[in-house]
């Protein structure tokens, strides 16, 4: 029996899906939630792999060698080798279409949040996230080489999500090299089998017992050394930063999370951070080796300054204080602030608060409230005499200009701060005001 939380049967669509599709179910007299247990597990796989090879279909038609389907992630995927999408440029029509799109969704969110907006804005916004998804899958893709001899996975996540997994390469496909060199100099008699060459084996057990002792040394080894921790902990996470599309791996499982920043900003290219975050990462890609397969040997050669450098750039890609409308990390966004605190960061040098980048975005009364803010009370009258609110914008944007003010979300807070509670405000004579396109 398999119980109605199991992600198999979430994936299909519940209990329900399956009873409709003939499946019989138990339940417990005293189950008040009425979950129950799907009793036909040949059936309940079926919907499952139906429900995916739906899924898998699409994929095809991108054109893979092949396509599997899982119900389950497969065992040594990430040992296999893999083929990663290269970036694209949209065309103008596209870019035109996403700009269009990011604008409009904008404007509904912008609606929704303020009370204003009609009963369909919902699924308005989700048709239109729908388009800019669409749009924005664009700009990465697969070379002919990695669809000619790779692969993708669509299967059920640890949580029971549907994923799909591009680009892996199986063993077989792999392209061969040294074939035939183990017979290399052993002579044979024509007609005469060669003879059987010895050979050391061990089991699995074996092999994991014996491995399992030797990293125990090099644990404690490693603990007692600084100066080589220093390396290998540059060395895993470079090779995930500075050579994302590599199969070199790291003795250390470490882990670091890059989140790209320019789907989450709306004019990526007026970003002060990310220009110069970008021109750093191309100064350190001069430096370092070219084939990630020599760089523990050249970490090996470095003083100890350019070590502590390349620490620090590799750590910074994984910091992340972007907050989405639904998160897990609020703690980890709040001590972004602990960390901007030590860092001693001005954001006023780093953002520029004007039409384009803050009022235009939001409604009259918090333009309004930030004006008063940044230049007083008389400053706040002059923003709310404007007979529209591009008006308001025009001159928010004068008054503060100059002034250093920066909207909270985008500040440092101090240590004893916390943010101010947002709360949400109509939109004045339920004006419509579009958004700036990214």
């Amino acid at each position: 029996m398999v119980a109605a939380t199991d992600k198999r049967v979430q994936f299909i669509g519940g209990l329900a899906a399956y009873e409709a599709a003939g499946g019989a179910v138990k339940r417990d007299l005293f189950d008040e939630r009425n979950a129950g247990y799907a009793t036909d597990t040949v059936l309940l796989e079926k919907l499952v792999a139906e429900k995916l090879e739906a899924e898998a279909g699409t994929v095809r038609a991108e054109g893979w060698k092949w396509v599997e389907c899982r119900a389950s992630m497969p065992d040594g995927l990430h040992s296999m080798e893999r083929h990663y999408p290269e970036d694209v440029s949209l065309s103008e029509e596209d870019q035109a279409a996403l700009d269009a799109a990011q604008a409009e969704y904008d404007e509904l969110a912008e609606l929704i949040e303020s009370g204003a907006a009609e009963d369909e804005a919902e699924a308005k916004l989700e048709e239109v996230e729908k388009r800019i998804d669409a749009l924005t899958a664009r700009t990465e893709a697969y070379s002919p080489e990695a669809l000619a001899n790779g692969g993708a996975f669509v299967m059920l996540d640890y949580y029971g999500r549907l994923s799909i997994e591009r680009g892996f390469v199986k063993p077989d496909d792999a392209e061969v090299t040294g074939e035939g060199e183990a017979d290399e100099g052993l002579p044979s008699i024509a007609g005469e089998a060669k003879p059987a060459i010895p050979t050391v084996t061990h089991s699995a057990a074996l092999i994991e017992d014996l491995t399992a002792h030797k990293t125990a040394a090099l644990r404690v080894e490693l603990a007692n050394n600084p100066d080589i921790a220093l390396i290998a902990v540059v060395h895993a996470i470079l090779l995930q930063v500075a050579y994302p599309y590599n199969s070199e791996q790291s003795a250390l499982q470490l882990s670091i999370t890059h989140e790209r920043l320019k789907p989450s900003m709306k004019n990526a290219e007026s970003c002060k951070g990310l220009a110069a975050f970008n021109d750093l990462s191309e100064n350190y890609g001069h430096r370092l080796p070219g084939n990630p397969a020599d760089l523990f040997d050249w970490l090996l050669e470095q003083p100890q300054d350019t070590l502590l450098s390349l620490l620090a750039f590799g750590a910074a890609h994984a910091v992340n204080a972007v907050e989405k409308k639904f998160t897990d990390r609020k703690k980890g966004i709040e001590q972004a602030n602990q960390l901007g605190r030590a860092l001693n960061v001005g954001m006023a040098e780093w953002f520029e608060t004007t039409g384009d980048s803050y009022f235009k975005h939001v409604n009259r009364t918090t333009i309004a409230l930030a004006v008063a803010e940044a230049k007083g009370r008389e400053a706040e009258l002059s923003v709310k005499a404007a007979a529209k609110k591009t008006e308001a914008v025009t001159i928010a944007e004068r008054l503060v200009a100059g002034s250093g003010w920066i909207p909270a979300p985008v500040r440092i807070a101090a240590a004893d701060e916390a943010r101010p509670v947002e709360h949400e405000t109509d939109i004045e004579d339920n004006e419509q005001f579009p958004e700036a396109a990214e």
